[in-house]
């Protein structure tokens, strides 16, 4: 009872406190306007652990774990790093079934692209096969994604052969290119590994949308150019990437070099793996077609080149592929010496642009599944596959769009699809690879110039050029410094244009002018709506972002040069000279001191002006650290508002006529 008394008494106070306050303003003959609410206190220990929590663990991935018991604890956390103990006990026959046929499918896709991309890497056909073989295996047992498919991918294999080559040649120093590849490959997955464990995959978006689309598809044109050598017969071919190198080399050997037979081969293949690849991208249903494609391609060339004997007429084949499964590799890994340095540097690069493609392809499907994806698991698991294929003799492995694509096209359900196509690749490897002998060097580069011509993205080129130019240059720049240049040129330039656009909106966040929407009491940007009306002798701005030190000097300047160009434009027609200026401070999530300097240094300028400063709307950060900076006492609390609307009625009659 005292309880609910003391309570009335507090609402009946607040409620007195309020009207006397309405009272005072409409004696000044102004509604009431609601002050700015001034945060509680908050712990710093408490703010850092929120922040910490925000950046590190905002899907909050220990909620299963509450209020359970120690086994059952266990019992999560084990499936947590072998997601396949979870689901695997809802799986049944009819899941089986799909992912038997999908399974299948990805298998006839992966094996002569497998032998082909080996090539791209500068390493024998085997280790294609082999990357396919175990990394699928783990990452079937770690993996979160249902559909993605794991293997060698085309942009992967160029990018790993062109850095290793620079460090070892790959024919007269074969045995140590193939140890610095196993050691560039660990460390890829060590780093895959760090980033998830650490929950640090949010560094990978930092490499824009724009620029992986102007790198795939530069890399895409790179890489068709690189298949030239195999689809003309050509015997001397440059080892560099440029468009400008591998074309002087190309019709060099115009003359002397090519082969009538050779060309005849590549060029009929690709014809037929282009048709069949429009008729699975027309027609849904048949998305078998292109999967089973070039498996078909590699049958029947390989009989013709056995029947005709083609390779005495100079046709260029495979001629051998190592039976028998993975040897193992650990001792092949450069743990010390001169190499160790390259390995890691070589690994970190490929590393990350292999988990970049994995991670938006697992993205993009369980999107289209509608299930969750935990980016970081995905990266431990892609990690942790790498670093095993790297002791198993295998090169980099992650995701492959085309392979996904099909997957899931073919009605997968769990990552039992992986480990068909992984048994699929073990039986070729135990029986079949002495068949491969016979297989033109032409068809795995028209298998693999069919594959790579999908990552040219015309329409989100266009796209990026209607929405977002300055999106467009990164695109360009990484598509052109890959052509012309090298892969890590267009990588870097990919990287160092995505984070110039990140400090260009850091450093000069937009600042704009504010007018009255006509009828309303809203303020908005008059560049937007042309028909709202600035308020008489107030001149009112919205700063679009945080302010940080990095832009703060530049926030203070842009004010006053709007004051100033204000004044002018006031001066020569005659009216009222601007005594307020109101910061509308809604999109400022943050302010460092740095940030409350420029205030302080800009409430200094408008004072000698005899300009007034308002500020409207500052968010819970922002007012904390201005009463704790004392910066509000500064200006005064009076001229805090709530919006905009109520700091003009507020000093609207008080202006000078």
């Amino acid at each position: 009872m005292s309880h609910r008394v003391i309570d009335n008494t507090e609402n009946m106070a607040t409620d007195i406190s309020r009207v006397a306050s309405s009272r005072r303003h409409s004696e000044n003959g102004l509604p009431y306007v609601h002050k700015v609410g001034f945060p509680p206190k908050t712990n710093l220990l408490k703010e850092i652990t929120e922040t910490v929590k925000e950046t590190f663990f905002h899907d909050d991935p220990l909620r299963n774990f509450k209020d359970q018991s120690k086994s059952k604890k266990l019992l999560l956390g084990i499936q947590a790093v072998f997601p396949i103990l979870e689901w695997g006990r809802s799986y049944n026959l009819s899941k089986f079934k799909g992912d038997l046929i999908s399974g299948l499918t990805i298998a006839t896709l992966c094996i002569p692209q497998d032998i082909g991309y080996a090539k791209l890497a500068n390493l024998d056909a085997q280790f294609g096969l082999y990357s396919s073989f175990v990394p699928p295996l783990v990452y079937a047992f770690m993996g979160s994604s249902r559909d993605i498919a794991i293997g060698p991918v085309a942009v992967v294999s160029l990018l790993l052969g062109s850095m290793l080559q620079q460090e070892l040649d790959p024919v007269k120093q074969k045995h140590e290119y193939q140890r610095l590849a196993f050691t560039a490959t660990f460390f890829a997955g060590v780093t895959q590994f760090v980033l998830g464990f650490f929950r640090l995959g949010f560094l990978i978006d930092f490499l824009s949308h724009a620029a992986i689309v102007g790198f795939m598809g530069g890399a895409a044109i790179t890489i068709s150019l690189q298949q030239l050598k195999g689809l003309l017969g050509i015997k001397k071919f440059t080892k560099k990437t440029d468009i400008v190198s591998v074309m002087k080399s190309v019709f060099a050997a115009a003359h002397h070099g090519w082969n009538w037979q050779t060309i005849v081969i590549g060029l009929s293949f690709l014809a037929f793996l282009l048709v069949a690849k429009f008729i699975g991208k027309k027609h849904k249903k048949y998305f078998w077609v292109p999967a089973i494609a070039p498996l078909i391609s590699v049958i029947l060339s390989t009989f013709f080149v056995f029947i005709f004997h083609a390779e005495k007429h100079d046709v260029q084949i495979v001629r051998h592929i190592d039976q028998g499964i993975n040897p193992p590799s650990v001792n092949e890994i450069y743990f010390s010496g001169e190499y160790l340095t390259k390995g890691f540097r070589i690994g970190v690069i490929a590393g990350l642009i292999a988990l970049t493609e994995a991670v938006a392809i697992g993205r993009t499907f369980a999107a289209m599944k509608d299930y969750s994806l935990d980016g970081n698991k995905e990266m431990v698991a892609l990690g942790t596959m790498n670093m095993v294929g790297s002791m198993t003799s295998c090169y980099v492995a992650t995701g492959s769009f085309s392979r996904s694509a099909v997957n899931y096209m073919a009605g997968c359900h769990t990552a039992v699809s992986n480990i068909v196509m992984s048994c699929v690749v073990l039986l070729t490897l135990e029986l079949i690879t002495p068949l491969f002998k016979y297989t033109p060097n032409a068809i795995l580069a028209s298998i693999i110039i069919s594959a790579v011509i999908g990552l040219i993205d015309i329409d989100a080129m266009t796209l990026l050029y209607k929405i977002d130019k300055f999106d467009f240059v990164a695109c360009m720049g990484a598509f052109l410094g890959v052509i012309f240049q090298s892969v890590e040129i267009g990588l870097l330039i990919a990287v160092a244009i995505s984070f110039a656009k990140i400090l260009l909106q850091v450093t000069r966040p937009r600042i704009v002018v504010l007018g009255k929407v006509p009828r309303t009491r809203v303020y908005r940007n008059i560049q937007q709506y042309p028909e709202s009306t600035k308020v008489p002798g107030v001149l009112i701005v919205r700063v679009d972002s945080a302010i940080y030190f990095s832009n703060s000097n530049y926030m203070k300047d842009r004010i006053l040069r709007w004051l100033t160009d204000e004044d002018e434009i006031l001066k020569e027609t005659n009216q009222q000279k601007i005594q307020y200026l109101i910061v509308e401070m809604s999109p400022v999530t943050d302010i460092d001191t740095s940030g409350i300097h420029s205030l302080e240094d800009l409430y200094k300028s408008l004072q000698k002006r005899n300009v007034e400063f308002v500020l409207a709307n500052p968010g819970t950060m922002v007012i904390d650290k201005l009463h704790a900076s004392g910066f509000a006492d500064m200006i005064g609390e009076d001229k805090i508002f709530l919006t905009v609307a109520d700091a003009v009625m507020t000093f609207a009659q008080k202006m000078e006529p």
